[in-house]
């Protein structure tokens, strides 16, 4: 079976756990989440089965939708409501005004150091591991995209703020420093995802839905096409002959004018989708879905980057 399950991932478990009970559950070997989800965190934890696991890539670079809980006044060393307190303060002085303005300076562009009690390595050791050993390092900074941010509910100590941010986003990293702005502390008290990408937590399936439908072997209709990942992108249906090639590799010289890019008419049926960037999805006259096309502009030429056998 190939395709994606759209796991909602409950409180308490790892996304690595959420890997293992899927490949148990389908007997798929090839399986792999698209994005971890922190232990304490819950919702979307989109799960690839087999060929799947190919598109992984392109679903970690989506955006992903968060509804957090922010606990003003207290500070931890794992940035969330687990960890040891490293701070307190008094949030009793925090207007809505200035929690206003301080979310908003967290829109757009931002710098996020990430906390030692993270998956982020340091000379070859995962940082939680070296944080465990009570040993602490300097973390360089990284850029994150934030492209909204509002708050939804305000009853102190608790803000509750939803977010729709680009990947490698720390939302424990965004309490934590909403803390430091309004200097009283602050950590995350729950964490849901929204959504990553298409997939939304309207439509996720439970652990224990997954174990009766696998029990009663109707688990395949979870299971999400691949290409549901690539849908915002142009997409292309090819003939028999330049399927086989795109199968074996071959780069292909599209030849014609279709936004901007060339396109062969004897090898193309038809093209949908706005418009070519760098990459396109590519398709059989039966419809099935080959691969991923990726545009080199030095050759002129469409070199298969993803081919599904």
């Amino acid at each position: 079976m190939n395709g994606i399950l759209n796991i909602n991932k409950p409180r308490g478990k790892t996304s690595f756990s959420i890997v293992a009970t899927v490949k148990r559950l389908t007997g798929e070997r090839r399986v792999g989440h698209a994005g971890t989800l922190d232990p304490e965190a819950e919702g979307v934890l989109p799960i690839c089965l087999g060929q799947g696991t190919r598109v992984v890539e392109f679903l970690v670079d989506t955006t992903k939708a968060y509804r957090a809980q922010i606990e003003l006044g207290v500070a931890t060393d794992t940035y969330d409501s687990s960890g040891q307190i490293t701070q307190q303060g008094d949030p009793s002085e925090v207007t809505h005004r200035q929690l206003k303005s301080a979310l908003t300076s967290f829109c757009g562009l931002i710098q996020q150091t990430p906390p030692m009690y993270s998956a982020v390595k340091h000379q070859g050791k995962r940082l939680y591991e070296l944080a465990r050993a009570g040993i602490k390092v300097e973390r360089r900074s990284r850029p994150a995209k934030i492209y909204h941010l509002e708050l939804i509910d305000w009853q102190p100590p608790v803000v509750t703020i939803e977010v729709v941010c680009g990947k490698g986003t720390y939302i424990r990293c965004l309490a934590h420093d909403l803390g430091q702005i309004l200097g009283c502390g602050a950590n995350l008290k729950n964490l849901i995802r929204l959504r990553c990408g298409p997939f939304d937590i309207k439509d996720t399936v439970s652990l224990t839905q997954l174990e009766d439908a696998s029990r009663h072997g109707y688990w395949q209709y979870f299971v999400h096409p691949i290409d549901i990942v690539l849908l915002d992108w142009a997409a292309i249906i090819v003939n028999d002959e330049t399927g086989r090639l795109i199968k074996n590799g071959r780069p292909l010289t599209l030849e014609g004018s279709v936004s901007g890019r060339e396109i062969d008419y004897s090898r193309v049926y038809s093209v949908a989708g706005s418009s070519f960037e760098n990459r396109c999805r590519v398709y059989n006259l039966d419809g099935c879905f080959l691969g991923v096309l990726r545009f080199n502009p030095e050759s002129r030429q469409w070199q298969p980057e993803k081919v599904l056998v």
